[in-house]
């Protein structure tokens, strides 16, 4: 996997963590409110703010739903039909201009996930990527669209078989575009027990099998200890839902980070990334004295005069251990050299002081 651009921003494997803070329907219907979670979400440090272009019609069946009798999982919390709580989470499409001239403004990225074709067209002069949602990775005809545009694709992956995604990159991959595959799990009830279905070691499955894409997670557990999971294997890309109170009643509120808990996240993933470090093993700077205090050095058992026989019983492997000093893994090979000076007793010994 290589370096690619989002806007003015890299996204990759040398990069650090790019956070998309997916505002989503916390907007609760005012432009305003979304605009001003966009600056928060970026003084929090975030990367981008994200965003959801559906009208209901065009993504859910009121009949189906219906039909299916029962609320089910978060949407058993549901008020309203869930036909009309994706009718008034919808983000009016006149909002779009406005929305990424602020971004512009505050200088951050404005991204949004399309759910009907008429959406990716709508969408495509504001967007430097798009975002495909998990429950839209069957749907090849949409990411057909979407690829032909030319843009970073960013994946989500949650309630999928590894055969579906498959079947996703198998299409994506050829088109050579810069691809983000995220893992996810789409239980939304924000429970802490869900942190026992986020199964990271995906992103492993996914490194192996896909090596030129970008790894991602798109999370909804509490906090954020499934972030710095993910990043320490790998990932790069980060999206968790924002709010400026995740006590507020609405479909995704609940299950959102604020300004503080995302700024705590930012911050320590990028104490986590310095502690990554290069992944090649050798003697950090700040340990290089170290060396010198911890490790082992020959040294005299006894005081061994000039011309004496070195028997390994006159010698011991002791700390300090100067430069010069010879070190404790050849000490076998000292016996049967000879002294070229008188050594003390406890003094280190050099080549140099044996002939």
């Amino acid at each position: 996997m290589s370096n690619f651009a989002i806007g003015t921003r890299l996204v990759g494997p040398d990069q650090p963590t790019y956070f998309i803070a997916d505002v989503a329907a916390n907007h609760d219907g005012s432009l305003d409110r979304a605009k001003s979670l966009m600056t928060l979400a970026k003084d929090a440090g975030a990367d981008c703010a994200k965003f959801q272009h559906f009208r209901a019609e065009h993504i859910v069946s009121d009949f189906g739903f219906k039909a299916l009798g029962q609320a089910q999982s978060h949407q058993a919390t549901w008020d309203k039909s869930v036909f009309e709580v994706y009718q008034a989470a919808s983000l009016p499409w006149e909002w779009t201009a406005p929305l990424a001239a602020h971004a512009k403004e505050i200088d951050i990225e404005f991204m949004s996930a399309p759910y009907d074709f008429e959406a990716v067209a709508h969408l495509d002069p504001f967007v430097n990527a798009y975002k495909i949602g998990s429950g839209d990775i069957n749907w090849l005809e949409e990411l057909e669209v979407v690829a032909g545009l030319g843009k970073p694709i960013i994946v989500a992956t949650g309630a999928a078989t590894l055969e579906d995604v498959q079947r996703t990159m198998e299409m994506l991959l050829p088109t050579g575009l810069p691809l983000v595959l995220m893992q996810c799990n789409t239980n939304y009830e924000g429970s802490l027990e869900n942190i026992h279905h986020v199964n990271l070691r995906v992103l492993q499955q996914y490194a192996q099998e896909f090596p030129t894409v970008t790894l991602g997670l798109s999370d909804h557990t509490p906090g954020h200890l499934t972030v710095l999971g993910a990043v320490a294997l790998g990932a790069r890309v980060v999206e968790k839902h924002f709010t400026d109170d995740s006590s507020l009643p609405g479909p995704d509120h609940g299950f959102s980070m604020d300004p503080v808990t995302w700024r705590a996240m930012v911050e320590d993933t990028r104490k986590l990334e310095a502690a990554l470090g290069s992944g090649v093993k050798g003697i950090e700077d700040n340990e290089l004295h170290t060396v010198v205090l911890q490790r082992r050095c020959v040294r005299a058992q006894r005081d061994l005069p000039q011309g004496t026989t070195i028997t390994r019983s006159d010698l011991v492997v002791l700390r300090p251990a100067p430069r010069e000093a010879i070190p404790a893994h050849v000490v076998t090979q000292v016996p049967g050299k000879v002294t070229t000076r008188d050594i003390l007793a406890g003094d280190i010994i050099t080549w140099e002081d044996l002939g």
